[in-house]
């Protein structure tokens, strides 16, 4: 049994939970017996490959275009530790923690199915290192993807050799023996095959895709709450909503987000206020008409991302692998196509998103546009400038975003003098989509925070129970409207509002959001 704050590894796939927890958490990880088991006919495998005279590809050969030389069994052990100093090799700033906490996790999981041979110590020593909370200094630039993320693993493994620098529990900057020596861990020393599968894998990837996942779809949740705030805003309608009217074009996430836009507006005084005969404003601007197809069209990317990741939290990537009839082939599953792709779709959502989010931001403040409301919802126009530069920010992020939206998978250098012919590039797709998610992040704050002062601005008309409930919860960090006040730091409570889910939790004490 394990605990409430243990993963058990082994035995099954890791659920996307899982790997958030530990990334972000500190959950502990513990290896089944099943586990235990797994990895001990592995390594047995391997052992007896490793006795033969006939070559086998990372046991008793070199790898990538040096696979043609054999290798003499007393140099094997030299070996596994040239290939992880070589691999080593990254370069740039240092890769967050969360990432680091969520490939080491990762490559344990697909050591613990016993298809990579490794000894079940050397695996009980990457679970150690977890549990102490060490955390690898790994670099930005290294991975191609293909092959796996090499750099970014060799890393981890050399920290496991005692070598290479890690942060502590603490966050501490220390040499690697000092760490392992402090937590009572031993160093590794890798046998036949084990540099090979500490490495091999597209962890890091599919880490940074679970975790992308999971804050996307707080995010697309958020990007339905700015919204139907935004229409009320701009006395907007919410007859485009209906259900019947979705469903002309049944599309699941565009459903989804009409239902939540449905259910924040519903009840809504302002709404109300222009719904009769006489109004003559019988069409809105398509950033507000079209808020569910575009939220729509991204949760359906966003379902096939997740579907793609739940696969990858079932395999075991190595080359070359163990069977369970004993065999150990060489294979092509270290290919990171299946996640680079994703992960650029993801950043085109994010983009889209964010883009129309913007569109509505500028429309509150445009007196051309807005219905009523003063320029740039400012408290004396002219004197004041009210949220005029909030929308330059937000520009400025949605235009870095359209460029991050640039696919990475679809390049290719290279590598390994041919052997490695094409590769996916998913590591910088991965990379380039955690700062579109910040980008979108600050982009539906700005909208927050602007649409919030608008619905103040409406006064005395209500806003819907709902948009009302998000909007005092903003003004529990932000003041309502006024002279102009320091920015920087309200969009910064904005975004802190959007990240940490309050928004949504606001929201979801009204109305039901799905």
């Amino acid at each position: 049994m394990t605990g409430p704050s243990e993963i058990a590894v082994g035995g099954g796939p890791l659920a996307p939970a899982d790997v958030v927890a530990a990334a972000r958490g500190g959950a502990r990880v513990v290896l089944t017996a099943e586990a235990r088991s797994a990895l001990a006919r592995g390594r047995a495998r391997v052992r007896a490959l490793a006795e033969r005279d006939t070559p086998a590809y990372g046991i008793s050969t070199g790898f990538g275009a040096l696979a043609t030389r054999h290798i003499a069994p007393d140099l094997r052990a030299r070996l596994q530790r040239s290939l992880i100093r070589s691999h080593a090799a990254g370069s740039g700033p240092e890769v967050e923690r969360e990432v680091v906490r969520a490939l080491m996790l990762l490559r344990l999981r697909t050591l613990a199915t016993g298809h990579t041979g490794v000894e079940p110590a050397t695996a009980d020593a990457l679970a150690g290192l977890l549990n102490a909370g060490i955390t690898p200094v790994v670099r930005e630039y290294g991975s191609l993807g293909c092959s796996g993320d090499l750099a970014p693993l060799a890393h981890v493994a050399l920290a496991l050799m005692g070598e290479g620098e890690v942060r502590d529990a603490g966050g501490a900057l220390l040499p690697a023996a000092d760490a392992l020596r402090a937590a009572g861990l031993d160093p590794v020393a890798p046998a036949a095959k084990e540099g090979l599968a500490l490495i091999n894998g597209t962890d890091g990837m599919l880490g940074m895709l679970v975790l992308a996942c999971h804050d996307l779809d707080l995010l697309l949740r958020t990007a339905d709450i700015t919204a139907a705030m935004s229409v009320e805003a701009l006395l907007g309608t919410d007859r485009v909503f209906a259900a019947d009217l979705q469903e002309l074009r049944p599309h699941p996430g565009q459903a989804a987000a009409a239902a939540n836009m449905r259910a924040l507006l519903a009840g809504s005084g302002i709404v109300a206020s222009h719904r009769g005969a006489d109004c003559t404003r019988v069409q809105d601007a398509y950033s507000l008409r079209c808020a569910p197809q575009v939220a729509g069209a991204a949760r359906d990317t966003l379902a096939h991302a997740r579907t793609v990741a739940e696969r990858e939290l079932a395999a075991a990537v190595d080359n070359p692998v163990v069977l369970a009839d004993g065999r150990v082939e060489s294979n092509g599953n270290f290919h990171g196509a299946p996640l680079a792709h994703v992960l650029d779709f993801l950043a085109i959502c994010a983009a889209d998103v964010a883009s129309i989010a913007e569109r509505r931001t500028d429309r509150m403040l445009d007196t051309a546009r807005s219905h009523g409301l003063p320029a740039f919802l400012a408290d004396d126009p002219g004197v004041d400038s009210g949220h005029m530069i909030a929308q330059y920010t937000q520009a400025a992020i949605v235009s870095e975003l359209k460029r991050l939206a640039v696919p990475a998978s679809v390049d290719s250098i290279p590598s390994s003098a041919m052997q490695e012919d094409h590769v996916s590039m998913g590591w910088a797709a991965a990379r380039k989509l955690r700062r579109s998610l910040d980008g979108l992040t600050r982009v539906l704050a700005v909208e927050l925070l602007t649409a919030a002062r608008a619905l103040d601005l409406r006064a005395p008309l209500a806003p819907a129970p709902a948009t009302a409930a998000v909007r005092d919860a903003l003004r529990a960090r932000v003041p309502g409207p006024g002279p102009d006040r320091h920015l920087a730091p309200e969009i910064d409570a904005a975004t802190a509002l959007v990240a940490d889910g309050t928004a949504v939790a606001a929201a979801a004490s009204v109305a039901p959001l799905v």
